[in-house]
């Protein structure tokens, strides 16, 4: 089972003295855990951090068993982001949920594409927030459990669309849900299209949005919590962005 393929580090654990486990999320060939000789070294801990955007040379002797690659680095990788703690806050973030949402050696090029326009993202502090939720909400489609927000669940309506079904995950216009509005979940506008813009709250919104239905059908069936980091990454941005929206 042997592959070169374009991949970010999502991950790396120490393995044996001198070796670490990476998990790598690679272009065409999914999830992947690797082993990298030499790994712990100086030279290569800078490469081996999450984010990371490297070319990675995979060796294994069967598709079940643990590989090992050579990692090549492509790009400054996170440290670009090095003064901005809380982008890494949210570098963390994502890629712990990438992690522990995809299943090992399953492709899927839209959520390595997404992660990339995440990264770039990065280094917009206005905008990484926003792109983070739709980052998620393209996870949950890519693993079948997208949202339906084409159009009201209960009038089939195409417009004024505030709110989702947290059993369905499906749109509920503002009429239709009124009565119900303490038992579903807010729909933030730039979900629905770019050209909405973002107003106070609707980032918090869409992430408690894709935070729902991730712990409600890829993270609860594993018997798992949300990943800490994303919890962290949320308190983060309550503390330095949303304070005064409170």
């Amino acid at each position: 089972m042997d592959f070169t393929d374009d991949a970010f580090v999502l991950s790396a654990r120490a393995h044996g003295d001198t070796g670490v486990v990476v998990e790598l999320l690679t272009a065409g060939h999914g999830r992947r855990a690797a082993y990298v000789a030499g790994g712990a070294s100086r030279r290569m801990k800078p490469f081996l951090q999450a984010g990371a955007r490297v070319v990675a040379d995979y060796r294994a002797r069967t598709p079940d068993h643990l590989g090992s690659a050579r990692l090549e680095p492509v790009g400054e990788g996170p440290s670009a982001l090095f003064d901005d703690a809380l982008a890494l806050t949210g570098l963390a973030a994502a890629a712990a949920v990438a992690q522990g949402a995809l299943p090992e050696r399953e492709p899927h090029p839209g959520v390595f594409h997404a992660f990339e326009a995440l990264m770039a993202a990065f280094a917009v502090p206005e905008v990484w927030p926003a792109v983070f939720v739709r980052f998620e909400a393209g996870l949950l489609e890519e693993l079948g459990f997208g949202l339906d927000l084409s159009r009201c669940a209960v009038t089939g309506t195409l417009d004024d669309l505030v709110w989702v079904s947290p059993r369905t995950g499906r749109a509920v216009s503002s009429d239709a849900g009124a009565p119900f509005a303490d038992k579903l979940l807010k729909l933030p506008p730039f979900m629905l299209g770019a050209q909405a813009g973002l107003n106070a709250g609707d980032v918090r919104d869409g992430l408690a949005l894709t935070g729902h239905f991730l712990e409600q059908f890829v993270f609860h069936p594993q018997n798992r919590p949300i990943p800490p980091a994303r919890v962290w990454m949320i308190d983060r941005l309550e503390d330095e962005r949303w304070a005064d929206q409170a």
